[in-house]
């Protein structure tokens, strides 16, 4: 497993884009407005040329799934107001990948694709970063460069928020910020740039962005309808069945890839959205992980120094969870199974994303091999739960990159599956360390992207 990506999407996909970035600043930051959405500075923060993003796709091997550059991007970068799990005012930041170019596609009102990020412990993660954040460079030659507006939230927690934690997998408090970023963002383009949102939106996001971007799909449909009208969506990767998952995990295993970092931020989040997953840290993790693991994420150290200071469990794998050495005590692990009033069981249930029913087009997308978010305990169980409830028209498809079958018939489905296995073959022994960070997410980003471009060419969207 490689320390410092764990989950970001797109690392074997990186953009060697050269752009020249303002400094992420400005005003506004002195007695802020209250009301959500608010913009208290945004700004053009960057440019990068379709040439210059051809190269990096060209020098990646990416532009067999994104395509040339129709566009080149202006990167605008929104600080703004929404609200923490209290729902108190808090300031979070978003970077707005915006296509330009004399291309009709680069021009006029273009579709807007809110789309969530990965987990990630980098404090400064920055979406208007697409130099050095691999993520950000995917989605800009996936979708930016090919005419949809972006808007990519940073987080409660993360860049320059005001909040000092971050409220990891709580459905309810991502979705606000999701809908305060695109609010901000909205209103920034209106005033200061030529080209605008059109009436057409579509959430996506990969890993725990797979899982915010269904929360925020859920949001808009059942609080948000009379603002917002969501085209379709695309979560990939995501643990929407939070519950079971965790149940696999803490029981009978496997335990995925990664859980050491993950529990932490999950732990911290829940037990400071509710107040009633422990009474104090001794009670879950061992020594000497309790005296720190409630602060430790997000932060800018990186994970390995993490472990050679004794803070993290020394596993490559980072599945120590259990027993002599493992992050967690016995009592936590025991009373989760056994407890139904256990408090972080009950929160677990209250951020699972089963039992509603979209009503505009969506598709899933991972691959049944991950090691780090179990697809056949999300993504499949997702699907047969929405399907169950929706006419067949609007069933829900869930592309598995595994399973030629469920992709797209005809040569674009034989050309993902095919390049998807050929990523896997070059990967060789590393395949499993770089399955779920590297492998799965352009091409699940390819798959969405289409799915998004066929809902667009149907009457009445």
């Amino acid at each position: 497993m490689h320390l410092p990506r764990l989950h970001p999407a797109a690392q074997a996909a990186a953009l060697a884009v050269s752009v020249l970035l303002a400094a992420c600043g400005g005003g506004g930051d002195d007695d802020p407005p209250s009301q959500r959405g608010a913009i208290l500075s945004g700004h053009l923060a960057g440019h990068a040329d379709a040439a210059v993003i051809d190269a990096g796709t060209q020098a990646s091997g990416l532009q067999a799934l994104s395509g040339p550059a129709r566009c080149s991007v202006d990167v605008r970068y929104v600080m703004y107001v929404t609200r923490d799990p209290a729902g108190q005012p808090a300031t979070a930041s978003a970077g707005v990948l915006v296509p330009q170019g004399e291309d009709a596609a680069c021009q006029g009102e273009r579709p807007v694709v809110l789309y969530a990020h990965g987990t990630t412990t980098a404090r400064s993660k920055n979406m208007a970063d697409v130099v050095n954040d691999t993520e950000a460079s995917l989605v800009m030659a996936m979708f930016a460069a090919q005419g949809y507006i972006v808007v990519a939230p940073n987080y409660l927690g993360y860049d320059r928020s005001s909040l000092t934690w971050h409220p990891y997998l709580n459905a309810e408090a991502q979705a606000t910020d999701m809908i305060d970023a695109l609010r901000a963002a909205k209103a920034h383009l209106n005033e200061q740039s030529p080209v605008k949102p059109s009436q057409h939106l579509f959430i996506t996001g990969y890993s725990q962005g797979g899982h915010v971007a269904m929360a925020t799909h859920r949001e808009i449909q059942t609080r948000y309808a009379d603002e917002f009208t969501v085209t379709a969506s695309g979560p990939m990767s995501g643990p929407y069945n939070l519950l079971q998952f965790a149940q696999v995990i803490n029981g009978p295993g496997p335990i995925n890839a990664g859980a050491t970092i993950f529990t932490p931020m999950l732990l911290t989040s829940y037990q400071r959205s509710y107040g009633n997953v422990y009474r104090a840290p001794a009670e879950i993790y061992q020594a000497p992980y309790a005296a720190t693991a409630e602060t430790l994420f997000p932060t800018d150290t990186p994970v390995a120094d993490l472990v050679a200071q004794g803070r993290l469990p020394a596993d490559p794998t980072f599945t120590a969870l259990f027993g002599p050495g493992g992050l967690l005590t016995d009592a936590f692990r025991n009373d989760f199974l056994t407890n139904p009033d256990n408090g972080f069981v009950q929160a677990l249930e209250r951020n699972t994303l089963l039992g509603w029913t979209p009503t505009r087009p969506m598709a899933l997308c991972g691959g049944a091999e991950d090691p780090t978010v179990f697809y056949g305990v999300n993504t499949p169980v997702a699907q047969a739960d929405f399907n169950s409830r929706l006419p067949a028209q609007l069933a829900v498809p869930a592309f598995d990159l595994e399973d030629r079958n469920t992709l797209p018939a005809g040569q674009a489905g034989d050309q993902i599956y095919g390049g998807f296995q050929l990523a896997k073959n070059a990967a060789g022994s590393d395949v499993l360390a770089q399955y779920h960070g590297g492998l799965v997410p352009p091409f699940c980003t390819a798959l969405i992207r289409g799915f998004f471009e066929q809902v667009m060419q149907q009457p009445n969207q």
